[in-house]
């Protein structure tokens, strides 16, 4: 890719303007088809998450045609600006296994509580052996087919799994990881600054939590505030997986991963073992750390690169 390399070529305060303007865009424009189109409120839930998708995917462009011409690409090739948003078909299989496995590390105590509360389940029903029948078996896989077919016709699948990491990867990793690197910023300080920008993104949910559900001001601050938390340390996770990589791959699907399992399960008082399978877990997690994110797993050369990801300083 033909550009200015990692430190330099925008702007230090260009680069954090743009960030901002960003993260406002993708918050404000949830509301404008009431606020500033005047368009009546939707009828259903599904109608009020389709507005939402069609806000998030324009904001989402926006970013995306914004972040181009602020970023130093000198030969304006498809292959090279997608590249600068680590969109890349290469090392896709890479980006998508050794992520996912790394971050499921952190499950290992939801996995075992998971399989207990099925066990427990069948227990009560007096249904513990499983049927490895032919009948068995396509009982099974019908039901997984309904399940699949059922997912795909639910709004909020695809908000929490699809629509929501799709556009907040592209804009808080792709679009802003670039331009802070390539502002001069090193990438522990990315890693540590672009989570921040994403976390308050999401202090809309404190109005309408606090909206919505009717409570007082102090619980809703108490609940977006540990959200935001969390919001905080999974962004710099992902920001560290993307600069790592320079693939989107690799915090898009880790992004998809925890928002179906949800919070880590560290605790239970049915059982020790997954205590013991969380810290097993992320022991697991820490030591695999770096050796499952290396650069040389996902980019055919590391040396005199021109990214401004800096893969090639993260030997």
């Amino acid at each position: 890719m033909e550009s200015y390399s990692g430190a330099g070529g925008v702007p230090a305060p260009l680069a954090i303007v743009a960030c901002i303007g960003m993260t406002i865009l993708y918050v404000a424009i949830l509301y404008s088809p009431t606020l500033i189109l005047r368009l009546p409120p939707p009828l259903s839930f599904k109608t009020f998450m389709i507005r939402r998708f069609i806000c998030a995917g324009i904001s989402t462009v926006i970013s995306l045609v914004v972040c181009a011409f602020i970023l130093p690409i000198k030969k304006w090739n498809m292959s090279y600006l997608l590249s600068a948003y680590g969109i890349r078909l290469h090392h896709t299989w890479e980006a998508v296994v050794f992520p996912l496995c790394l971050t499921s590390l952190m499950y290992i105590g939801s996995f075992i509580l998971k399989i207990l509360s099925i066990w427990s389940s069948g227990a009560e029903h007096g249904d513990c052996q499983i049927d490895i029948s032919f009948h068995g078996l396509k009982s099974g896989l019908q039901n997984l087919i309904n399940w699949m077919v059922s997912a795909v016709y639910d709004i909020s699948v695809w908000r929490m799994y699809i629509v929501a990491p799709l556009t907040e990867e592209l804009v808080f990793r792709a679009c802003m990881i670039s331009l802070l690197l390539c502002g001069g910023f090193k990438a522990y300080t990315v890693i540590l600054l672009s989570p921040v920008l994403f976390s308050l993104a999401h202090l809309n949910h404190l109005l309408e939590y606090y909206m919505q559900q009717n409570t007082s001001l102090l619980k809703a601050s108490m609940v977006v505030g540990f959200q935001l938390g969390y919001t905080v340390i999974f962004g710099s996770y992902a920001s560290f997986l993307f600069v790592r990589t320079g693939h989107i791959a690799a915090p898009l699907v880790s992004h998809m991963f925890c928002n179906i399992m949800g919070l880590p399960a560290f605790f239970s008082r049915r059982t020790w073992l997954v205590s013991v399978g969380f810290i097993a877990g992320a022991i697991s997690f820490v030591y695999l750390l770096f050796p499952l994110t290396s650069p040389a797993l996902y980019n055919d050369r590391t040396d005199n690169c021109e990214c401004w990801h800096t893969y090639c300083y993260w030997t």
